[in-house]
């Protein structure tokens, strides 16, 4: 069976971006499809300075909003990446692998550096060197698959070169993996900037509609969306950018939409005749979308243990799965086994 591996990093509110662009399809599509392991990515979280006891608020709330969303533990692994060993003591092997020339050319390490300089702030050593944790934190498992958005990209092409070197210079070790993108929904953009995309990190933006938002903050974030000269209902990312962002994350939100089967933005655009009501139809089908999410994400905050059962279980079954994987890797670079 194929194994897909993915993760959200606790540095912010999920989104909706992140739901229709990532979490939706692994709950209606992946965990059914394949051997599926979805992670929350807290050490990615302490690359830039960070307040820990949000990062602990965040993952928990990350990893409840997942099972809110419809993943099964039943179906698939759910757990805290630095609940799992494997994942550091492999990226140790990749930092050995990887060259600094590779990891100052990743597009996020550039623009996060040159903001925490703007901001007066030194740029950690983790935060260059953590594409290797997210390679390991793929190849422990041998993944086949990791949906990611375009931004990860980059980052899965690093995985595949490692992996490859690795395997060429120490012996078949790790697979390959490749990334995939999900269809209509994949980069949902800022409802007040729509050429930058709807990010989690941009906290109180009005552009941006969180998964646990109310309906009526969710009704007015959208209301007050940017949209275009002129008033023709037009799909055209190019010249419409902002009512085709308003297209996109209707038709996501029709049945079907993530995959590609149901509605599409193009076809959508025929069914208004003003910006008002092209409003009024994408607000009231997300906040329908995110209704069952933020119910079930107020029942499981009020069974906490059953929360945690799930992430220690999955921790459990995520470790049996990697273990033998960086057993291996460790016995192939030369290191003596531990007795």
């Amino acid at each position: 069976m194929t194994r897909i591996f993915s993760g959200v990093k606790p540095t912010g509110h999920l989104t909706l971006g992140n739901y229709l662009g990532a979490v939706r399809g692994w709950a209606e599509e992946d965990q059914y499809r394949s051997d599926a392991l979805f992670c929350v990515v807290d050490l990615h979280a302490l690359t830039v300075e960070h307040d820990p006891a949000r990062v602990r608020r965040l993952s928990r709330q990350a990893a409840t909003l997942l099972l809110a969303s419809g993943l099964d533990p039943e179906r698939c692994a759910l757990f805290v990446q630095s609940h799992v060993a494997e994942h550091t003591r492999l990226s140790y092997l990749l930092e050995c692998v990887a060259t600094d020339g590779e990891t100052r050319r990743m597009i996020q390490y550039k623009e996060k550096s040159v903001r925490e300089r703007e901001r007066g702030g030194s740029v950690r050593l983790s935060l260059l060197t953590y594409p290797v944790l997210m390679a390991a934190d793929i190849l422990a498992y041998r993944a086949d698959e990791v949906p990611v958005g375009e931004d990860q990209t980059q980052h899965v092409e690093l995985t595949r070169d490692l992996a490859v070197r690795f395997n060429r210079r120490y012996g078949r070790t790790f697979v390959t993996p490749r990334a995939t993108r999900p269809g209509f929904g994949a980069r949902i953009m800022d409802l007040q900037d729509p050429t930058t995309k709807m990010g989690k990190s941009h906290e109180g933006g009005a552009g941006i509609v969180h998964l646990l938002d109310e309906p009526e903050q969710i009704r007015k974030k959208i209301m007050r969306a940017v949209t275009d000269s002129g008033q023709e209902v037009v799909y055209d990312k190019a010249a419409r950018p902002g009512v085709s962002n308003l297209l996109e994350i209707l038709a996501a939100c029709e049945k079907g939409g993530t995959g590609g089967q149901g509605a599409n933005p193009e076809q959508l655009s025929g069914a208004f005749s003003t910006y008002g009501s092209l409003k009024k139809a994408t607000a009231d089908a997300v906040v329908e979308l995110l209704r069952p999410v933020r119910e079930r994400h107020a029942e499981l905050c009020a069974d906490i243990p059953y929360v945690d059962g799930v992430l220690g279980q999955g921790a459990e079954r995520a470790s049996a799965m990697a273990g033998p994987t960086v057993d291996r890797a460790f016995e192939a670079v030369g290191l003596l086994p531990a007795k």
